[in-house]
């Protein structure tokens, strides 16, 4: 078995601790695993002061290799390396329902002021990365695990594209290329004795050894307005006029309201609309089309001079994107693109055309390809974006992925870039970008696993009961869904009304819901209140959450130069309560994910803003019943009523423990009503596990 690229990385590590006497500092919140090497110090700001190349080889050494088979072959998926077999009546993948994930951006999750600067610097004065790596986030994995995550998914790690780039490092989303990992994960800790491909390896191989899966995420549907398939084949996208970028902009259809789905029913009013007229008219023939000559001239200059000598010589540029729904108020997004995934009109769509010859075009329609389809599929994409995730299973192991608007792509290409990974290995997990819940039997037919659902919509809107709809009518979802009180581009759960409590109180309970795969966004841990994006659910004004003096303010984690504040006071609170909470879901997890044992609690109260959720066993005569008080500034009495927990489990105990509570230690419970039922004090924003 050749070496390892974990090994490898150790080794490469361990040879350049003599050089790591270097002002370095991490936050101790990265230390969950008792580092003690000899030059750690812990200074005045909290921060732990060691020698990177000691710390990072000991926590590859002390912790993710010790509980490892040295006879194993980690680089496979962890599935594979334990020997997993299909079930019949099963789709394989379905992992992802028992797993608690957390999403993480590598670029931030491990970014950290290492020299004390107070700038987060791409390199600092010792010449090493202050943003973050694929190396760093191995400190990351033992923090991780105390909080019962056991799946690293990750946004997205290829190369992307600086052209009209966003903020101060432009967006991940904007993938210039497929199949090359993003340059700027690369770690100088390894000079150049690891390339990022082998230190991405290394990464995954680390998370199987630590018991913990990787799902990343891919972006079949669109693409940076700089990409290297441009060069290949131009005929792939859409084109305008350099000289009308200035004036670009999403038409707006007269008689329609605003941010409406493109129901077919609306085409002949869109395309009788002037100003989507003006906007077709604006789209060119591809250069190639236009000018062979002068094209395969500029194939022969620098390749990453290819775009702009196209803007120069040609005057054409790539068209940006924009939303799929009519009359959507954002404007267009000027990094990043569509592919043409027919190379025709669509069907639907092309008898409203003027003129049959027109260049193709971006509108609500040819960018929406599982409504509209053309005739001619672009079966040559098609192969390359079906090959992608093939791609990252054979190289690097992967576990499953999520598809980026995966629900508006041709029905016939999703299924090639389902069956392909899956004939890879058959447990490979599929996440549905489909935040609709009334879609998840469709998901579910079209070969996914989860969907990610609408509970960071859901739960913050405690007063609106929606917390309570998400909680008691997840069960009856088609597919399970994210337990999420926020992602990478909503508001932050401790961004808004009800802070801490709120955040701490959802956190805890989506570890104990039925139906429901707990979802942690980085940073949610620490309580970090401005988002990484203005996307979803926010306002203009969460931007700017932080103080004015604060280093990020005003900044967004998925385009600037961002630390989350691993150093706040409570930083540990959140992963103590985790680690408290996932022991509980590791005894119960069989029950929590089998909806027959499982039975709503509801209060005898009026209007309670109490919600419950209980699961039996009948094997063991044992019940477990969670209770939380969703009110986050009032204490409340409740009195949880249990009679259909007792009639469908055959309990009759009138004694249990509390086994996890925010507010107190875990102890004996006897308070019970003459009928039986549970009468409960909870804090504010509390949450009361009980095992009877």
């Amino acid at each position: 078995m050749p070496m390892s690229k974990l090994a490898k990385l150790l080794a490469v590590l361990e040879s350049k601790i003599p050089s790591g006497d270097v002002n370095y500092v991490v936050p101790d919140l990265w230390n969950a695993w008792d580092y003690a090497g000899r030059e750690l110090r812990r200074l005045p700001s909290g921060e732990l002061l060691v020698n990177p190349y000691r710390f990072y080889a000991a926590v590859i050494k002390d912790r993710i290799m010790a509980g490892a088979d040295p006879n194993q072959d980690y680089a496979r998926s962890l599935s594979k390396t334990l020997g997993a077999k299909p079930k019949k009546g099963t789709f394989g993948g379905d992992w992802v329902r028992k797993a608690v994930l957390y999403s993480t951006m590598i670029r931030t999750s491990t970014a950290w002021d290492h020299d004390r600067s107070y700038s987060l610097d791409v390199k600092n004065f010792d010449g090493l990365k202050e943003t973050g790596t694929f190396v760093k986030t191995l400190a990351l994995l033992p923090l991780l695990r105390k909080m019962g995550v056991d799946t690293v998914y990750m946004l997205p790690i290829s190369r992307f594209s600086l052209k009209d780039k966003k903020g101060e490092l432009g967006s991940p989303y904007g993938v210039a290329s497929f199949f090359d990992l993003d340059p700027s994960l690369k770690d100088p800790l390894t000079g150049s004795k690891m390339t990022v491909e082998e230190e991405f390896r290394a990464f995954v191989e680390a998370c199987h050894m630590y018991g913990m899966r990787v799902v990343i995420d891919i972006i079949p549907r669109t693409n940076a307005v700089e990409n290297d398939l441009i060069r290949i084949h131009p005929d792939w996208f859409y084109w305008i006029k350099a000289t009308e970028i200035g004036i670009y902009k999403v038409p707006y259809v007269d008689g329609l309201e605003n941010t409406i789905p493109p129901n077919p029913k609306y085409m002949p009013q869109v395309y009788a609309s002037p100003d989507v007229q003006r906007h077709i008219a604006m789209f060119q023939k591809n250069p190639k089309e236009q000018n062979p000559k002068l094209w395969e001239e500029l194939l022969k200059e620098d390749p990453a001079k290819l775009i702009t000598l196209v803007e120069q010589k040609m005057n054409l540029k790539v068209a940006p994107a924009f939303s799929d729904h009519i009359n959507d108020v954002q404007p267009p997004w000027t990094d990043v693109t569509f592919f043409r995934m027919f190379l025709d009109h669509p069907k639907e769509t092309a008898k409203y055309l003027k003129d049959v010859n027109t260049p193709p075009y971006i509108l609500f329609d040819t960018i929406k390809a599982n409504l509209f389809a053309g005739n001619q599929p672009n079966m040559e994409l098609w192969n390359t974006l079906a090959g992608i995730i093939p791609f990252y299973q054979k190289n690097f192991g992967i576990d499953g992925a999520r598809i980026d608007m995966g629900h508006a792509l041709p029905r016939e290409l999703l299924d090639m870039i389902i069956s392909e990974a899956k004939r890879n290995d058959f447990d490979f997990a599929f996440i549905a970008e489909e935040l609709n819940t009334d879609n998840a039997a469709k998901a579910k037919e079209l070969g996914y696993n989860i969907i990610i659902g609408n509970g960071f919509w859901m739960e913050p809107r405690v007063w609106e009961k929606k917390f309570h709809k998400f909680v008691y009518g997840a069960k009856d979802i088609a597919l399970p869904m994210f337990a999420c009180a926020e992602t990478h581009d909503t508001a932050r759960i401790a961004g808004r009304e009800g802070g801490k409590r709120l955040a701490r109180m959802v956190t805890a309970l989506n570890m104990l819901l039925p139906n429901l795969v707990p979802f942690i966004n980085s940073g949610q841990e620490v309580y970090e209140v401005q988002p990484m994006n203005t996307g979803v659910d926010c306002t203009d004004k969460d931007k700017f959450n932080l103080p004015k003096e604060d280093l990020f303010y005003g900044k967004l984690a998925l385009f600037d130069k961002y630390a989350f504040h691993y150093m706040a006071p409570d930083r540990w609170e959140l992963a103590d309560h985790l680690d408290g909470v996932k022991e509980i879901r590791a005894r119960w997890l069989e029950k929590i994910t089998d909806l027959s044992a499982y039975v709503p609690i509801y209060f005898g109260e009026f209007d309670t803003p109490a919600v419950g959720v209980s699961y039996f066993d009948k094997k063991t005569k044992k019940c477990l019943v969670v209770l939380a008080n969703a009110d986050y500034n009032n204490e409340v009495n409740v009195v949880a009523q249990l009679q259909t927990l007792r009639e469908k489990s055959g309990c009759v105990a009138r004694e249990g423990k509390i086994v996890y509570a925010t507010y107190e230690m875990p102890r004996d419970f006897d308070q019970f009503t003459p009928e039986g039922n549970v009468w409960i004090h909870m804090g504010p924003g509390e949450v009361k596990v009980i095992e009877l």
